[in-house]
């Protein structure tokens, strides 16, 4: 599923710790550059970069680019517009959206937008990122062709108009068109062309070019130096988004820079000691460390937005999993108030069933009284029992009370399952550990896999696990919750389980559509969700399907979280957004309308 490499690209941002180590390089110019910057005029973020940085050229696939190349960060090349999680708005980059139905979605490219070399962004610019796919399959943009048809280009009181045409006879999704307004950073045609040309258009041959000497970028920071320890970027002062987006003003910091940690530990001390002024990486007990100035967004738990949730995906064709029965009883039996206060440090709000958030931009579509109706209690204990032995499961357990196996209902004894999750993710483990006490009570028969990533990685999308921890999809976008639905439920493009039989969206199989019990309707309710333009109607249809979500249980949500930690240290900077003070969503200061943070900032004297 190409689709999956725009959901899945921010999880891979994680894996950086699991990846080989890279070439190391260092540039004696740029070294000298970098000996000093001065505290008051430099900003230092964390948790986005944790190998040794190898190429920044962002036409390499993004879990393989540098920090702030990859993924959908927007300080050194940008997005026609940025996703606002906290308002649902769709604010204007490199573009301003002029409307969207469910024919095309209308952009305007901004007349003023020039690149670092001085050439005016336009779109030849955005055509050549969008299209690139057609000729490379290779190109991390070629997915886009299912969504997108054509782009037509029109000139509209001076500014170029374009018309993203959806295309009906492919996936027929203007929601995903949106996603990638904010996903796709636009790059430079006049120089990637050129590029190809030079290298008779082998694009293997280009995407070797590491692209770390004077990038040429649209946004407000550029490359300055970088080794196996920090990556620097220095502000562009002739930034055009300077005047068009921020009242002529200049981004506070003059230096930002990316320090390379090897673990979660290095984070906490260095924002404790204000060597690090904000991180997205987990530290757990947060609210230790806000007497040495540790900030979050809120004061008091759960401290960050909820924006995401985390999954238990469970192999829908292996027996005992393909038995819905089973994984209703396995859904009631977690206790997930333990989760949150044990493995998360009370950062998760109160767990509700379902793939609809019950609070924040979701909140409108949760029906409560239908989840009532089609829920499994959830922590119930005593009703997992009554469900496995109703559906013939006999759990034994010894003297002590420990299990020691579980027989099916056909009366031969059930494997025991393993929970696979990335070795070294602290919170993800301490999650695992606890479901594995709590469902072994009940008598599921599971252990704990902890796995290295050169394992994890693979073997999610070719299906080859029991149960696997999962994060889909990572970012909060504007097609949320449909998003979460088509990644957990989609049978589009489903596979049987086995290596070259990749599913990177409801890698858990369920709903196969050769089966005799396929329910079509999910699928339909996809399709038709997206082309929806009526709330009640919206609300109806996203009712439905998280009903025959609840019903079926498929996967298990085992917590809400945020988009990502967003913890930051006043020492040497203020003016951070917060609860009370939320011009910027609760994200570091690189991603989406999180960078309005950065004409903010306040150095503490």
């Amino acid at each position: 599923m190409k689709f999956s490499k725009l959901i899945a690209s921010g999880i891979f941002l994680l894996s950086f710790v699991f990846l080989a180590s890279c070439e190391k390089k260092e540039d004696k110019a740029g070294e000298s550059k970098a000996a000093s910057y001065p505290r008051n005029q430099t900003l230092y973020l964390s948790g986005s970069q944790w190998g040794d940085p190898n190429t920044f050229n962002p036409l390499v696939e993004p879990w393989l680019v540098a920090w702030p190349a990859n993924d959908r960060f927007n300080i050194m090349y940008e997005p026609l517009t940025a996703y606002n999680s906290l308002t649902g708005a769709t604010e204007p980059v490199l573009g301003t959206l002029i409307s969207q139905d469910v024919d095309k979605v209308v952009v305007d490219i901004q007349p003023e937008a020039k690149w670092s070399d001085g050439v005016p962004v336009t779109s030849t610019d955005v055509k050549f990122i969008y299209e690139l796919g057609k000729e490379f399959p290779q190109a991390p943009t070629n997915y886009v062709g299912e969504f997108v048809s054509e782009i037509k280009v029109d000139t509209v009181d001076g500014k170029e108009r374009l018309s993203f045409m959806v295309n009906k006879a492919g996936r027929n999704n203007p929601l995903v068109i949106l996603d990638q307004l904010q996903a796709i950073r636009i790059v430079p045609a006049h120089i990637f062309g050129k590029y190809l040309e030079e290298n008779n258009r082998d694009f293997d041959a280009v995407k070797k070019i590491k692209c770390d000497k004077d990038p040429v970028v649209s946004g407000p920071y550029t490359l300055v130096h970088y080794n196996n320890e920090r990556i620097v970027l220095v502000r562009r002062d002739d930034y055009w988004g300077n005047k068009v987006l921020h009242d002529g003003a200049l981004p506070v910091p003059k230096y930002i820079i990316h320090p390379i940690y090897k673990n979660n530990d290095h984070f906490a001390i260095n924002l404790q000691k204000g060597a690090l002024d904000a991180s997205m990486n987990y530290i757990p007990r947060i609210n230790d460390k806000k007497k040495d100035g540790v900030s979050t967004w809120y004061d008091s738990p759960p401290y960050f937005v909820p924006g995401s949730m985390h999954f238990l995906y469970l192999n829908n064709t292996k027996a005992p999993l393909n038995d819905k029965n089973f994984r209703r009883a396995m859904a009631a039996a977690i206790d997930y108030t333990a989760i949150s206060r044990r493995a998360l440090s009370s950062y998760t709000p109160e767990m509700k069933p379902g793939l609809i958030m019950s609070g924040g931009l979701e909140k409108k579509y949760y029906n409560e009284e239908e989840v009532n109706k089609h829920s499994v209690p959830l922590g119930d204990k005593e009703y997992a029992k009554k469900v496995l032995k109703d559906a013939g499961y006999k759990p034994f357990f010894d003297e002590k009370g420990s299990l020691k196996y579980t027989l099916g209902p056909k009366g031969d004894t059930l494997p025991t399952l393993l929970i696979k999750s990335p070795s070294g993710w602290s919170d993800w483990e301490a999650i695992v550990n606890l479901v594995v006490n709590q469902l072994r009570e009940v008598g599921i028969d599971v252990r704990e896999g902890f796995v290295d990533g050169s394992q994890y990685w693979p073997n999610l999308p070719s299906g080859e696990f029991d149960i696997i921890m999962r994060k889909p999809p990572v970012a909060v976008t504007a097609s949320l919750p449909w998003n979460r639905f088509n990644a957990t439920m989609s049978s589009r493009n489903w596979r049987p389980v086995g290596d070259g039989n990749s599913m990177n969206e409801n890698e858990g199989r369920y709903n196969n559509p050769k089966a005799t019990d396929y329910n079509k309707r999910v699928d339909q309710l996809l399709d038709l969700i997206p082309l929806i333009a009526n709330e009640d109607s919206l609300k109806a249809a996203y009712t439905e399907l998280n009903n025959i979500f609840l019903d079926d249980q498929p996967v298990i949500p085992v917590c809400h979280l945020p988009e990502e930690y967003y913890q930051f240290s006043t020492k040497a900077w203020t003016g951070w957004p917060t609860e009370k003070n939320p011009f910027a969503p609760p994200q570091l200061p690189w991603v989406g309308s999180g960078i309005n943070t950065l004409w903010r900032l306040k150095p503490v004297e």
